[in-house]
């Protein structure tokens, strides 16, 4: 079995749209359909470049997707990549696509000149973090959030 990795096209959208929402289950959450459908736009349309998706594949089937954002930061003036969003089918883990999709993503980083790519974690998700260890360790940083409604 081949497994690659490459850019979400619009011919993606019903492949992308099950691992989203199999991704929204893991983290016990649901997505309306207006984030969904926002979501996959800004990521194939060429008016939102600092968004991007990937897709991984085995053998011509979806098996997982990264999405990822393009910032800049106060702290450096290239740009940083936040992986947003890292989904592979349960069948599919431990066959290196994860992987693959961050080190994809890592490559594209060093052919823009970003400082780095960046993501968080449930600190209970230990399989994806054993995954994450091998690229380096956690940052340490706690995160917060206001919610604005």
């Amino acid at each position: 079995m081949t497994t690659t990795v490459r850019y979400l096209t619009a011919a993606d959208e019903a492949a992308w749209r099950r691992c989203w929402e199999a991704y929204g289950v893991f983290y016990e959450t649901t997505f309306a359909e207006e984030t969904t459908a926002t979501t996959f736009a800004r990521l194939i349309d060429e008016a939102t470049p600092h968004y991007m998706g990937l897709i991984a594949e085995r053998d011509g089937e979806v098996i997982g997707i990264a999405n990822g954002i393009v910032h800049s930061s106060t702290w450096s003036p290239k740009d940083r990549c936040y992986l947003n969003d890292l989904y592979v089918d349960p069948e599919a883990r431990g066959s290196g696509a994860g992987k693959m999709l961050i080190e994809r993503l890592v490559e594209i980083g060093r052919e823009r000149d970003w400082e780095q790519v960046h993501w968080l974690t449930a600190e209970t998700n230990a399989r994806a973090r054993r995954l994450y260890d091998q690229f380096g360790p956690a940052s340490g940083f706690i995160n917060y959030r206001i919610v604005v409604k």
